[in-house]
């Protein structure tokens, strides 16, 4: 098997809801010329968080309690019928996080999880807007060893601060 043919272990998916993080922000930002692993981040810049600010399509997209469930739902769903093991989830107000072991390369995980997520938000009525919930693209670690899934697993479940509330019911 040629090296690039091997799969890993597990992927850390992530991908954050529309309009959360911009170019700009102070937190600093990545894009396709600036996404190297150990690299700093695009430093922050207000005038440039601004201007993307006002290209926004939509407003930027929040996962309240429903939206939550709808997510976790439809990834826990999808995983079953692709036959993925779905190691870790945390879906968050502004972003989701999951661990996946899958016999495929990581962008077919993470476009499934995207599309079943938005289908799922729809079908219980929690998004209702023709555009999609979610910023471009994702990230996908991947996974090599034990040691790198048990981190990311506790990292998800764990590392995320507390609990969110249900103040929607």
């Amino acid at each position: 098997m040629d090296a690039d043919d091997r799969l890993p272990l597990a992927y850390f998916i992530s991908f954050r809801c529309y309009g959360t993080w911009l170019h700009g922000d102070e937190r600093g930002s990545t894009d396709r010329h600036h996404n190297v692993y150990g690299t700093p981040f695009i430093p922050s810049n207000k005038r440039w968080r601004q201007h993307n600010e006002r290209l926004l399509r939509q407003p930027p997209v929040s996962l309240d309690a429903a939206r939550r469930t709808a997510v976790e739902t439809a990834i826990r769903e999808t995983c079953e019928k692709r036959r993925w093991l779905l190691m870790a989830l945390n879906a968050r107000t502004n972003h989701v996080h999951s661990v996946v072991s899958a016999a495929c390369k990581p962008e077919p995980v993470l476009n499934a999880l995207k599309a079943n997520a938005t289908r799922q938000m729809r079908e219980m009525k929690c998004w209702t807007s023709d555009l999609s919930p979610w910023s471009y693209g994702g990230s996908r670690r991947y996974l090599w060893t034990e040691r790198s899934v048990e981190l990311a697993v506790d990292y998800v479940l764990h590392g995320q601060g507390d609990d969110l509330p249900d103040f929607d019911v």
